[in-house]
């Protein structure tokens, strides 16, 4: 056990899904009180009984927390962890040390979060306790109407990080033994592609992004074979607030002004659509926050639901449902806990529409597989994959046409679904259209090797489409589109982040030429304080 001196009144810091000292709002309030401060972290059951909660989240948290913790020690305090209902938790260490105030950030997340935040904010009123809730930057509570979001939002990106302060006051209080995923049913760890949680792993793939391995990310964002190394893979961090959203976006900001200063256009267009995708995740949460998961009942349950043993929900969760991309990007999610935004979402709208099931079964499966869960990113793209709001009908994918399009060689296919692998490319996007002579050399036996495609795609998007038309759209004539033709296999266009945007039904902001925005403007800090030598000079770390 780790103890220290007894003090009264103490200051205590919740932390929860923003795991680091550097930019920490609540922290900083809690040191600059000067009282005695009292780091914690809550492991609770209840949670962790969530359906979208895993072992691959739990691993990730647990790399998190032991950085959190080495750094708090460093500065003279330790994490003190505790297991059980936060409600007792906070009450029990209130009749040993006299909490004065609780400061943490506030969380957007499942209706049980919500629940359990009402329930702690009664109680800290109850106990004539001050209880501090920093906002996430873009993330606002209470105003009618977000006029003002954007402004708010490049005002809360601009403003100077806050410092991880070199010292804290510790309170009384026993480090406690830390729990293991067993405690919480949660089984073996499945996923051996996991990435490494902690700050110094999220800063380190901020660092490669933006040195190079982020040039190409306009054009491959979407490509899921070669998305894994071009992509930031920053998510899962900002999801549990290792690095801070302020961060990543003062660290592109600046490298996207040294880009352009240098004529590297490619590099400096590359990091605007990552900060685009820096403020569309902000204003995902924020549709959470505004409306949170619909109801049973609500009008938005026109699907069958589901069981849990239904068998097209278990072929579409295990990489069995016979079209290769499909099943590609289910056993890839599986075995790395990661998928690229396009393909989260064609996943989901199969689920939904060819499969015709209720959105909340598969849902809640597909976010347990996700290292990076997000509630206010996950639920929103749910939402709109399934037409269940918005003034636009869904835009039903086809599988096969954006196999063609995304993995035109069939390098990521024949990755992850190997027993196709000896099929043509002419073949592999859809196999079930091969002749029979192409499936014997290649070894291909539909209902053994592979198995045949659930649904005829095409159809089953029409009827989803008429479907959703008659729920949304009563008494409007139903109007027929032309099926598109077939593209050429080579043939990988990128869609525009306007459509991306009508897709979802989320906001877009235009541009400024060759896809250029002006630099931020604001003090910008960007030392992360990861032990850099002190020879390397403040204006190249990142």
């Amino acid at each position: 056990m780790f103890y220290f001196c007894s003090m009264k009144n103490v200051h205590l810091v919740w932390f929860r899904r923003d795991l680091r000292v550097h930019d920490h709002a609540a922290l900083a309030a809690a040191v600059a009180s000067g009282a005695p401060v009292l780091p914690l972290y809550i492991f609770e059951r209840d949670s962790w009984a969530l359906p979208e909660h895993s072992r691959r989240q739990f691993d990730f948290l647990m790399d998190s927390l032991t950085e959190l913790d080495e750094a708090l020690t460093e500065r003279g305090a330790r994490l003190i962890v505790r297991k059980g209902d936060a409600l007792d938790v906070l009450a029990d260490l209130h009749r040993r040390h006299g909490i004065e105030a609780i400061h943490m950030y506030e969380e957007t997340g499942l209706p049980w979060t919500r629940a359990r935040d009402r329930a702690v904010r009664r109680w800290a009123v109850q106990a004539g306790i001050s209880l501090r809730e920093q906002s996430q930057p873009g993330i606002l509570r209470g105003l009618k109407g977000h006029d003002d979001w954007t402004s708010r939002w490049a005002e809360a990106l601009n403003a100077p990080r806050i410092k991880a302060p070199e010292s804290i006051r510790a309170a009384t209080q026993a480090a406690g033994p830390w729990p293991i995923a067993e405690d919480f049913c949660l089984g073996p760890d499945d996923c051996a592609g996991r990435q490494t949680g902690g700050r110094t792993a999220g800063v380190e793939l901020l660092r490669s992004f933006l040195a190079g391995r982020g040039r190409r990310y306009q054009q491959d964002a979407d490509r899921p074979a070669i998305s894994e190394t071009t992509g930031s893979r920053l998510s899962p961090h900002l999801a549990f607030g290792t690095v801070s959203v302020r961060e990543a976006w003062q660290a592109a900001a600046r490298a996207r002004a040294a880009y352009v200063q240098d004529g590297d256009t490619t590099f400096a267009a590359s990091l605007t659509d990552f900060l685009e995708r820096l403020e569309w995740r902000a204003r995902s949460i924020q549709s959470f926050e505004d409306r949170p998961l619909p109801q049973t009942g609500s009008g938005e349950d026109f699907r069958p639901e589901a069981a849990a043993d239904d068998p097209r929900l278990a072929a579409w969760i295990d990489g069995r449902t016979g079209f290769p991309l499909i099943d590609a990007c289910m056993r890839a999610l599986r075995e790395t806990g990661w998928l690229n935004f396009r393909m989260r979402a064609m996943l989901i709208g199969f689920a939904s529409c060819q499969l015709w099931m209720d959105w909340r079964l598969p849902a809640e499966r597909l976010g347990a597989l996700f290292t990076d869960f997000e509630p206010g990113i996950h639920y929103p793209q749910v939402i709109a994959q399934a037409g269940l709001r918005g003034r636009r009908m869904p835009v039903v994918r086809n599988p096969v046409r954006l196999s063609q399009q995304l993995d035109p060689d069939g390098v990521f296919i024949r990755r992850w679904v190997p027993e196709l692998a000896a099929l043509p490319d002419a073949y592999l996007h859809a196999p079930w259209d091969a002749p029979k002579a192409e499936l014997a050399r290649a070894g291909v036996i539909f209902g053994q090797t592979y198995p045949m495609r659930m649904v005829d795609h095409a159809a089953a998007a029409r009827e989803a489409r008429e479907r959703i038309a008659r729920v949304r759209h009563p008494g409007r004539p139903l109007q027929k589109r032309p099926e598109p033709k077939q593209p050429a296999p080579k043939a990988a266009p990128r869609p525009s982040r306007r459509s991306e945007a009508k897709q979802a039904d989320l906001p877009f902001r235009s541009r400024r030429p060759n896809g250029i925005r002006r630099p931020a403007r604001g003090p910008v800090q960007l030392s992360f304080d990861l032990g850099q030598p002190p020879s390397v000079p403040e204006s190249q770390s990142v």
